[in-house]
């Protein structure tokens, strides 16, 4: 431990230098030092080693036993020094690693479905952890490592975070194939649309008032809820089997053929999908690599804020 202490890695340097060189001054020249500085280090060296390491003759310096012994350690030592500050190389094909996302039951058809298909062939030792998330509880997971990355909606300011914007989401209205209501061409006028009996998504499953509900109280207008359901995934089948209307995420209707959709007869704000981290896996050449895919998956490029921009968990809002 002593000699840990007094350890300089310039000298060590050095002394490759001299070993290399046989030569104070064309040693002095790689390290740019004067001839004397150099001097000044090699006494140095003498001193740590306890050994002369260098002795003159009519050719120059000539290495002590001692000093031989030392090169190619030396050397593998520097090496494996300056390979610290290397990022490791990344090669998805080997890489073996758990991702743990957290994501709602949207996230996971419109994200986390894609992203899987993705990345499978390209790194098929990779493991993902789909894990659902809660209004609050973001942020500490990902402080705490319980998660690498979240799906979120745009909404308050969670600090401290990276963000990745993945896609902006419309909502469409959606029924039955058949349904009465659904012309030809699919089309729904508002007095139709408030009409009909509705099902919506609410997180809590207890709400029957959403943002639907704002934009037509904004209009004069309001609709029936007769169904109240916590799961998006659920909502596809209940419509199947009914004559109840709903107002979805366009990305979760998709390949949906029992399923007729047309634009809401009235403007309900669009959300943007954002991917969200934290800032220890932000220089990994793995994550960097996971972003990117996840970014491809749903058909965007890298469009990275910075952590100032960043969004709390998705928002628990009904619709």
């Amino acid at each position: 431990m002593q000699e840990l202490r007094r350890l300089d890695l310039n000298l060590l340097k050095a002394l490759v230098v001299l070993l290399d060189e046989q030569n104070v001054s064309r040693a002095a020249e790689k390290m740019a030092l004067s001839q004397s500085a150099m001097s000044a280090v090699l006494a140095k060296l003498r001193d740590s080693f306890d050994d002369p390491l260098f002795v003159r003759t009519q050719y120059g310096l000539s290495p002590t036993e001692r000093a031989k012994s030392l090169h190619q350690p030396l050397k593998q030592v520097l090496a494996d020094i300056n390979a610290l500050w290397q990022p490791p190389d990344f090669d998805p094909k080997q890489a073996e690693l758990t991702v743990k996302i957290g994501l709602t039951d949207y996230g996971l058809h419109a994200v986390g479905l894609p992203f899987l298909r993705q990345i499978r062939p390209l790194a098929p030792r990779i493991k993902l952890a789909f894990m659902p998330i809660h209004a609050g509880d973001v942020s500490q997971r990902l402080n705490k490592g319980e998660l690498d990355f979240a799906l979120i909606t745009e909404g308050e300011t969670l600090p401290d975070f990276h963000t990745k914007s993945l896609f902006e989401e419309h909502y469409l209205c959606t029924a039955r194939q058949g349904h009465p209501l659904l012309g030809e061409p699919m089309r729904l006028d508002l007095d139709a649309f408030c009409s009909a009996e509705h099902a919506m998504v609410s997180y809590h499953g207890g709400q029957f008032h959403g943002l639907v509900d704002d934009a037509l109280a904004k209009l004069g207008k309001s609709r029936r809820v007769a169904v109240s359901v916590s799961s998006f995934l659920a909502l596809p089948e209940i419509l199947a089997g009914s004559d109840l209307m709903a107002t979805a995420p366009a990305r979760l209707l998709q390949n949906r053929p029992e399923l007729a959709v047309c634009r809401p007869p009235l403007a309900i704000p669009t959300f943007t999908k954002l991917l969200a981290w934290h800032e220890r896996t932000h220089h990994s050449e793995a994550f960097k690599w996971l972003r990117e895919q996840m970014a491809e998956a749903v058909g965007q490029k890298d469009n990275s804020v910075s952590a100032e921009t960043q969004r709390l968990p998705e928002k628990q809002q009904a619709v």
